[in-house]
């Protein structure tokens, strides 16, 4: 296969994939296009790679450098912004993670603690069902939580090696 019919299913695989981690696909394909680039882009560059619009790629560009996995890059003699992305796939998930946790997590605990104080005749089979239920959930999401936590302060080779222990 030659480079640029891979580079092409790359961009569109890391897309697909992009859904997943809570993004849209042209948001994860400019993404995977930065990811693969040896240097910096332009925008209008990606719009060329991608053959999207400008409005596009500039929304997708901010709304990466929001999510902390690209950033603007100055280029001497240029005058134009170029964009790079992290190269650290480890520091790519776990910047995924973090953000996934602020953006849904957290707004889910949050409420969770707020129907939790619900008011009402503890007798109640309606209130008794009510609560028992968000106590459930908010229980499963604490230990999300928890494991997300420890998932994005572990190192990365504390995390291969316990994990290839695990497929002994």
């Amino acid at each position: 296969m030659k480079l640029p019919e891979a580079k092409n299913q790359f961009i569109n695989a890391w897309g697909k994939l992009g859904s997943s981690w809570g993004i849209n696909r042209t948001m994860a394909q400019v993404h995977a296009l930065l990811l693969i680039s040896p240097k910096p882009l332009s925008a209008e560059t990606i719009m060329s790679e991608l053959k999207i619009s400008r409005g596009n790629a500039n929304m997708n560009l901010r709304e990466l450098i929001n999510w902390g996995l690209v950033e603007k890059e100055h280029v001497r003699g240029e005058r134009r912004e170029y964009f790079s992305a992290e190269k650290d796939i480890w520091k790519v998930a776990m910047q995924i993670a973090r953000e996934r946790k602020k953006r849904e997590l957290e707004p889910v605990k949050s409420l969770l603690n707020d129907l939790s104080k619900v008011e009402g005749d503890k007798k109640n089979p309606e209130v008794k069902a009510f609560t028992a239920i968000v106590s459930d959930i908010r229980d499963l999401v604490g230990k999300a939580d928890q494991t997300l936590d420890t998932f994005i302060k572990m190192d990365e080779n504390w995390f291969l090696g316990t994990f290839f222990k695990m497929l002994k």
